[in-house]
């Protein structure tokens, strides 16, 4: 492989969104893109100027120059597509989730393994603004121990695609709880999840899912930190929310009510004199762009962008980087699948009526 990476990009109605990212990213040299949309593929390649277009994922495959590809299809393909790329002999990025079945978090893994090619699941949730927030509080021990996370993802999907018609909520855990494993350097241990209303037969689609809502709690590892997450794709009459509330013993975070405005911050105070209970002062914060964080060439891309946080481009730069640099990704194989993971031991605990699953650990295994 030459200094500089040739990197293809798969599906582009998402995609395209990283399309001029990569363009400026100091260590690619050049782009190619597939769809199997014609129309979107003509629409993208002449807006970003791509040269190389392919009509499938076969296309990039086969392609002896493409050294790395970015899968951004329908969740469906992400196993399967991603097992080819690597043993293609190319570096693997997948939109989330990994998988949707533990089988096939082990397959990644090993093709992983086998083929020693660099695998991240891009996960932005732990790139965004508001997470790096949070883990600078942490780190500079303002929140104090942790006590408590909630996570949630509430989102319509009427009129989206028919493959979305009816999926798990809890197979799209990790941008909900992602935050918490990686603030806490640890993972989940068990779950119990309920199922919440029913679904209408016109909304139910093809999987084995009969809930618009699922709501989950997890215990994790080595941690005392309980973590609840709430996930819904229908019938939950709410604006589109993604994110977390955290709270310490001396400081909590919570979200916005509308996505893009600023988190609360709560600080305890002392105990007035003669009172019960501490004081508490709230105010507002407007987490910074870390553009400070990335090459200056892709500094203007977290600006401005309510849209998972500014978190596009600290996604690439972690993965071009990684494989660049020879070293593991933050969001490698095995953690991959160690948030993934979760949320499939949900759907089946809410299908078993709320019964406690344990989850499978991850970890590398002892030598």
């Amino acid at each position: 492989m030459s200094d500089q990476l040739h990197v293809g990009v798969a599906g582009l109605h998402f995609g395209s969104a990283f399309l001029p990212i990569y363009q400026q990213h100091p260590a690619v040299r050049e782009v190619s893109i597939a769809d199997t949309d014609p129309d979107r593929l003509a629409w993208a390649g002449d807006k970003f100027g791509v040269r190389r277009r392919h009509a499938s994922l076969d296309g990039l495959l086969a392609d002896p120059d493409v050294d790395a590809i970015h899968l951004l299809s329908p969740v469906s393909f992400h196993a399967r597509q991603s097992v080819a790329v690597l043993r293609a002999g190319k570096h693997c990025a997948c939109a989330v989730p990994m998988a949707t079945s533990l089988d096939d978090l082990l397959a990644i893994i090993a093709a992983q393994e086998d083929t020693g090619r660099v695998y991240m699941m891009m996960e932005t949730s732990v790139f965004s603004r508001e997470y790096f927030y949070a883990r600078g509080l942490l780190e500079a021990g303002e929140l104090g121990d942790l006590t408590f996370y909630r996570g949630f993802h509430l989102q319509d999907l009427d009129g989206f695609p028919a493959y979305w018609q009816g999926y798990p909520p809890m197979h799209y855990v990790t941008h909900a709880l992602s935050p918490a494993l990686a603030l806490t350097g640890t993972t989940v241990r068990s779950v119990q999840c309920l199922g919440s209303g029913k679904l209408t037969p016109e909304r139910a689609g093809s999987y084995d899912n009969p809930f618009p809502l699922e709501a989950g709690l997890f215990r994790l590892r080595e941690h005392d930190m309980a973590v609840d997450v709430v996930l819904s794709f229908f019938q939950t009459a709410r604006a589109y929310t993604e994110g977390f509330s955290l709270y310490g013993s001396r400081v909590g975070l919570e979200w916005p009510t509308e996505e893009g405005g600023p988190l609360r911050v709560h600080e305890f105070g002392a105990i007035p004199a003669g009172g019960r209970g501490r004081a508490v002062s709230v105010r507002d914060a407007f987490p910074p762009d870390r553009d400070d964080l990335l090459p200056p060439e892709l500094g203007v891309f977290t600006r401005n962008v309510a849209m998972h946080g500014g978190s596009h481009p600290h996604l690439v730069h972690e993965w071009i980087s990684s494989i660049a640099w020879g070293r593991r990704p933050l969001v490698d194989a095995r953690t991959a699948a160690a948030w993934t993971a979760p949320g499939i031991c949900a759907h089946d605990s809410a299908l078993a009526g709320g019964q406690l699953v344990e989850v499978p650990d991850f970890a590398l295994p002892s030598s």
